[in-house]
């Protein structure tokens, strides 16, 4: 059945290939659902799929038996189930892990990310958002604003989300009354002042009952915005991305070693900041030796420029000494360079974060080892109030630490671009991923 909805969508085109070129230069928006415990966040990804007719025919039927089995809507899918597939999930309701989607209309490709609401999956919600261009914040209407809302809304704003959408949802279950939404948004609007969202709007939903979330509701004719699916498509990302300082951290050294290609040498990687063109002087760090680049393939394809966030293959006038881990960037504009780092880093190990801690760090393409030297404090992220004088850092807290690492990074601060300004820590011993860090360091 997967087979003839793929070749009804490729009809429409000349030839496959048309069809899977069109597909790939489409924008790609990453999205999370953040919000309280049962404010909806699974039903409106699944009533989002639905409608936008991006369930296959056999999902659809396994959706309704499981319906029937876990459900206590008689005779209504609950789409809550498409995205919850754990079986401790469906029986209890909630979502535990983060539950990823991926679904496509003719404008625009996307990623969803289903967060748990739980305070205690904080680490779950902070993965999910790492990548995130756009937070959905989901209010009840019949609560308004929650503790729970309040965390996740500052997580998102930490985490660097640039835009958000707030849905207050179960309009339904309020009669669809205006005043009642009005209230929210204004207290919303009171609360995200002091975050760094730079773009928030606000839809008044149903979930349930598909209000507002891809066609218009006629329930709530006083809502004069977009509905949720319209928005998604056409929010403005392009500048989300910071393409001013270039970044360029070597994945791996290309060298074919065949007769055709004796002395070719490339460069591969993903471009984590800025504009790359042919003939551009660059540095290569830690070495600082400059050139220029001689060409930039990507897909075969020969660019004359290329941004983030391509992955592609670059080319230098010069045989430089460069390796994994190495990062190449303009010569008059280079990132910082140290072996102190400050960070807020989200725990995630059960086993708590102390002083003199020995761990690995992965930052871009490099890793070393780091020394915890300092826990400056942590944040209560219901209240936003520093807990200062910590010895320890317990799972799911956020905290300021500073760290020595046993070679210098090639970084920028978080604030400034999420993808050199990131990084993780992983345990030495058992290779678990530990915690998650955002550099602060100006």
């Amino acid at each position: 059945m997967k087979e003839k909805i793929i070749k009804t969508k490729v009809q429409n085109f000349n030839n496959i290939e048309d069809y899977i070129e069109t597909n790939q230069n489409k924008s790609l928006l990453r999205f999370i659902t953040c919000g309280s415990v049962d404010d909806g966040k699974s039903t409106l990804i699944g009533r989002l799929l639905y409608e936008s007719k991006n369930i296959f025919d056999d999902e659809l039927e396994t959706l309704k038996k499981d319906s029937t089995k876990f459900s206590s809507r008689k005779n209504k899918l609950d789409f809550s189930l498409l995205v919850d597939g754990l079986s401790a999930e469906k029986e209890q309701g909630i979502t535990i892990d983060v539950a990823y989607r991926y679904f496509a209309t003719p404008k625009r490709k996307f990623v969803i990310a289903d967060t748990p609401g739980h305070i205690q999956y904080t680490r779950n919600m902070v993965t999910g958002a790492s990548t995130a261009n756009l937070a959905i914040i989901l209010v009840d209407a019949r609560k308004g604003m929650l503790e729970q809302t309040h965390r996740h809304s500052f997580i998102a704003s930490l985490l660097g989300i640039p835009h958000a959408v707030v849905c207050v949802n179960k309009m339904d279950l309020v009669n669809y009354d205006k005043e009642i939404y009005d209230k929210i948004v204004n207290d919303f609007k009171a609360f995200s002042s002091k975050l760094e969202i730079k773009d928030v709007q606000f839809v008044p939903i149903s979930a349930l009952n598909g209000d507002n979330v891809v066609n218009r509701s006629k329930n709530m004719t006083w809502y004069e915005g977009s509905t949720l699916l319209y928005h998604l498509e056409n929010v403005h990302i392009s500048s989300d991305y910071n393409q001013i300082d270039c970044r360029f951290p070597v994945q791996t050294v290309i060298r074919p070693h065949t007769k055709e290609h004796q002395d070719y040498r490339g460069f591969a990687g993903r471009i984590d900041g800025g504009i790359f063109k042919v003939g551009d002087t660059i540095k290569t760090l830690p070495t600082g030796f400059t050139s220029k680049i001689k060409s930039i393939y990507s897909h075969n394809t020969e660019l004359n420029e290329a941004y983030t966030p391509m992955s592609v293959n670059i080319m230098l006038e010069d045989e430089i000494d460069i390796s994994r881990g190495d990062m190449i960037v303009r010569e008059n504009n280079i990132p910082n360079v140290s072996q102190d780092i400050e960070l807020l880093v989200t725990w995630m190990n059960q086993r708590p974060l102390t002083i003199r801690k020995k761990v690995i760090i992965k930052h871009t393409t490099n890793e070393c080892v780091g020394l915890v030297r300092e826990l400056k404090y942590k944040i209560d992220i219901n209240t936003l109030h520093r807990i200062e004088n910590i010895e320890s850092i317990q799972m799911n807290d956020i905290a300021r630490i500073s760290i020595r690492t046993s070679k210098p990074l090639f970084f920028d601060s978080y604030k400034k671009n999420r993808r050199t300004g990131s990084l993780i820590l992983i345990d030495e011993q058992t290779n678990e991923t530990i915690g998650a860090g955002m550099i602060i360091n100006k």
